[in-house]
């Protein structure tokens, strides 16, 4: 018989390890979410700005004229392309961007990369605030970009690494709960600036430098990742590092799972490479799949031109940017749900509700929009509130599921060896499809008219169909010790670890017999040929865990 691995621990008993929620794990978590408050800043302040009078009539003069036609197609009074590269050029800057995060997240750790965002940042919101032509327009937004990359790559990164595996669902949601917050921040302050005449703009593209000037001077304070630290030869102080932000010395069986994981990496001198390989597969797709699913959901184009979209139901100017003020209200209030939710119901139920939930609110409004807003006509009053409460649902839905788990699921699937390049790939997919949404929306909106609405519905289709059948549940399972628990396990995604199976045990047979002491104990029980076996047992420490290999010999 083929030899077989049988976890000696029950595999729902993931909290092996002490699992405090300490302050420095709360503090350390909230001030790398920062990360997460520019970029959710820099979504919410495009689409105010886009709508402004006087910008528009400085940067895109065509398209303040088409504004402001009375005889304009109401689904095409944006289509731009270079409004639209305003918005999306920061995307593709940030997916050039992520890559040379990945590196210096390996090399130099999670925290000078945060801290590299920061000042990125800085320079991108000293460009757009004070640009004077369009082309210094755009620089700056490339830099903003890189500040994205940068983030986006080395915060959920940090967060996952440091918190214990009850709590890790939670702290990393924060994450998207403060670009939530961005976004609302982002849309109060247009509603108060619209009015500035000539300046309104650049004070809002300048308030982006609050939060990054909050992750600059709070990321000194941070402490790096043990993971990192072990990761680049630093034993004595990631050891150190462990036993602060578990606030106990009691840090000893998770500290070697690190080490084990850290070991294993150190042979791996091709992260990129090794991605391609079969067992790295299941991690991959689903880390990146994840990505176009979470922008597929349209969700964007409510947050980037939600003021857009209000006037284009027939809003007023300062309705409209009120309008957006309601959404980023419920996005901030409903992002709650998952970060006290997503470590008690787990990953999959919210996923799978919430798919529920933004199909219905997404072909509702598709069908208001087909049938009450015509190319040169005003939506009724009354259909206009219901797709604002509509809007409101489904940036509910987004918010407590795809919103945040789109970010923690790909930070906790990876095993250390392939986790920055693999995450790199994650965030890399995540800028693309919002490149693309930001770029071709208005366009869409334009062309398409209401059936831009069943566009996005029938993508949330497909992402229920993945996340029931294809999406393994993550909770409160150690991030270490993932592959042997979740992924050796899942229906489907189990058989791409079945050849690497056979070359691992014979591998760790070999590295672990000086390492490990060994018992046997010998049996024997005759089969109905009357043959006799004899049966071997074996202790190993593989992944983190104990396991036991049974053996059978004729």
């Amino acid at each position: 018989m083929a030899p077989g691995m049988l976890a000696s621990e029950d595999p729902k008993n993931t909290h092996d390890f002490p699992a405090k929620l300490t302050c420095q794990v709360f503090l350390c978590s909230i001030i790398a979410a920062f990360g997460g408050l520019m970029f959710g800043y820099d979504i919410g302040i495009s689409g105010g700005v886009t709508s402004m009078d006087d910008f528009l009539e400085k940067f895109f003069p065509s398209v303040y004229v088409k504004k402001h036609h009375a005889r304009e197609n109401n689904y095409c009074k944006y289509d731009n392309q270079y409004l639209q590269m305003f918005t999306s050029s920061l995307y593709l800057a940030a997916i050039v961007f992520s890559f040379f995060a990945s590196i210096v997240c390996k090399k130099y750790g999670r925290k000078p990369a945060m801290q590299a965002a920061s000042l990125f940042f800085l320079v991108g919101v000293a460009l757009t605030a004070g640009a004077q032509n369009l082309i210094m327009l755009i620089i700056g937004r490339i830099c903003l970009g890189a500040g994205v990359g940068f983030g986006n790559q080395a915060v959920p990164l940090f967060i996952s690494e440091i918190a214990p595996p009850k709590y890790r669902g939670g702290l990393n949601v924060c994450f998207q709960l403060l670009i939530t917050i961005g976004i609302l921040t982002a849309n109060l302050v247009n509603y108060f600036t619209s009015n500035l005449k000539n300046i309104g703009w650049r004070v809002s593209l300048a308030g982006a430098a609050v939060p990054a000037l909050a992750l600059a001077v709070g990321s000194l304070a941070i402490l790096e990742t043990p993971t990192s630290l072990l990761e680049r030869g630093h034993e004595e102080k990631s050891l150190k590092n462990l036993r602060k932000i578990r606030g106990t010395d009691d840090v000893d069986k998770e500290f070697s799972i690190i080490s084990h994981a850290v070991e294993v990496a150190k042979q791996v001198k091709h992260p990129f490479r090794n991605l391609m390989k079969r067992s790295s597969r299941p991690q991959l797709v689903c880390g990146t799949i994840l990505q176009v699913f979470q922008q597929f959901t349209g969700i964007n184009v409510i947050m980037f031109y939600a003021p857009v979209l209000f006037q284009t139901m027939g809003f007023g100017s300062d309705a409209s940017l009120l309008s957006a003020v309601v959404t980023g209200s419920v996005n901030v209030a409903t992002t709650f749900v998952a970060v006290f939710g997503v470590d008690f119901f787990g990953r999959k139920v919210l996923l799978i509700e919430a798919v529920v939930q933004m199909l219905i609110c997404q072909a509702a409004t598709g069908f208001i929009f087909l049938f009450h807003l015509h190319e040169n006509n005003t939506m009724p009053p009354a259909f206009a509130k219901v797709v604002l409460v509509l809007v409101c649902l489904f940036v509910g839905g987004f918010a407590w599921s795809w919103g945040p788990l789109g970010w923690l699921i790909p930070s906790e699937i990876y095993p250390i060896e392939t986790r920055t390049a693999g995450f790199f790939f994650a965030v890399s997919m995540n800028m693309l499809c919002t490149f693309l949404i930001a770029q071709v929306f208005l366009t869409m909106l334009c062309h398409l008219k209401s059936g831009t609405f069943f566009f996005f519905s029938a993508f949330i289709i497909i992402m229920g169909i993945f996340a029931i059948f294809f999406l393994p549940e993550t909770k409160g399972v150690p991030i270490d010790e993932m592959n042997e628990r979740r992924w050796k396990r899942h229906w489907y995604w189990k058989r791409y670890f079945n050849d690497d199976n056979n070359n691992d045990n014979d591998n760790n047979n070999n590295n672990d017999q000086n390492n490990v002491k060994t018992s046997g104990v010998n049996g024997s029980h005759a089969n109905g040929n009357g043959n006799r076996r004899f049966m071997s047992q074996a202790l190993q420490y593989k992944d983190g865990q104990v396991q036991v290999k049974m053996q059978e010999k004729n």
